[in-house]
């Protein structure tokens, strides 16, 4: 973690959001069943300096997306709050002042098919934002400011008036981050942004977004299960495990030595072109429920050091040897 004496841009400090999933008031009562909550983030604190990029890694269902939504404000946190910029941002999005924060504050969606409206040209989809924030008015305005952000992310003017269905999945992201980029933001978060793409067109996304945080000096939250990608492109890295973080640490520290034995899994889990001929260890075990996680320490059904302590204790995120790590093995030295 940057050792900056300035106030992180971004903040997180014990994010948690519940979800209900009880059945119907009236089946709960003539079956006799109880409410049901869905603990999708319990308890995740994090910070991010300015410029940086913090990816969040983890399994399906570990909470990931959920994070993003709290941060741009889909989602009310239950519990705990995040800071942007020194000032508590769920706050300021219920206030008449959400609007200038969410300039600041913007999103890539996970899906380019999904997130781009169909019935919408390129100069609609890029447009709107600088629209409905009152950043230009004029139709001449808005088309080179349109042109201006269609060039940043490699594409052409002249794709203006063309809809989505048109272009390439890697060609439709691109409009997405140009839609984001639209309101000059300088927080962006990255919802497995190239998860939906082909791996050549992933790294073209991938240039872009570097080169872009360079020129703008953009801080990403970064949000991927894809260990390789995340190495390319985080400063520090975070690994999730059913709503709660159980490591986060530098890039280098992490990948170059992993503590928390489930960041050990997901490395193992990784083909090595130098180790043709060891055999890979794959991921043991299923996710547990999480309508019923373990007690204790979450992944110790899955995790070969794992004793009483770890079965009965939940263990808190604490900072070992310059990261910080959830797991009582390595607070006692057991591994």
């Amino acid at each position: 973690m940057s050792e900056s004496s300035t106030v992180p841009l971004v903040q997180a400090q014990d994010l948690a959001k519940t979800f209900d999933v009880s059945a119907p008031w009236l089946n709960r009562v003539l079956e006799g069943k109880q409410r049901q909550l869905l603990h999708a983030v319990d308890g995740v604190s994090f910070e991010i300096q300015k410029g940086q990029t913090l990816a969040l890694v983890g399994e399906s269902g570990c909470g990931k997306s959920t994070v993003a939504k709290l941060l741009v404000g889909l989602y009310e946190p239950n519990e705990g709050r995040f800071r942007f910029d020194g000032q508590d941002a769920h706050q300021a999005y219920r206030s008449p002042q959400g609007r200038a924060l969410r300039r600041r504050v913007q999103m890539i969606f996970q899906d380019p098919y999904a997130s781009l409206n169909p019935r919408w040209t390129v100069e609609d989809i890029v447009g709107e934002p600088l629209l409905e924030h009152g950043i230009v008015t004029a139709k001449p305005e808005l088309k080179e400011r349109v042109a201006d952000l269609l060039k940043s992310v490699g594409l052409s003017p002249l794709d203006m008036v063309k809809f989505p269905h048109q272009f390439s999945g890697g060609q439709r992201q691109r409009i997405s981050i140009a839609r984001a980029l639209a309101t000059q933001p300088e927080f962006l978060v990255c919802d497995e942004p190239t998860s939906a793409l082909d791996v050549s067109v992933q790294a073209q996304v991938l240039n872009i977004m570097k080169d872009l945080q360079r020129e703008r000096g953009l801080t990403y939250l970064f949000i991927s299960h894809n260990l390789a990608v995340v190495r390319h492109v985080s400063d520090q890295v975070g690994v999730m495990y059913l709503g709660r973080l159980v490591e986060l640490a530098g890039k280098h520290q992490l990948f170059g030595n992993p503590r928390h034995p489930y960041t050990r899994m997901l490395l193992d889990a990784i083909p090595k072109m130098h180790d043709t001929g060891r055999s890979r260890t794959p991921v043991q075990g299923e996710v547990p429920n999480p309508l019923n996680p373990p007690t204790g320490c979450t992944f110790h059904p899955r995790c070969p050091h794992a004793n009483a302590r770890c079965k009965a204790e939940r263990p808190a995120l604490l900072t070992i040897a310059g990261a910080r790590i959830a797991c009582h093995a390595v607070e006692e030295g057991r591994i």
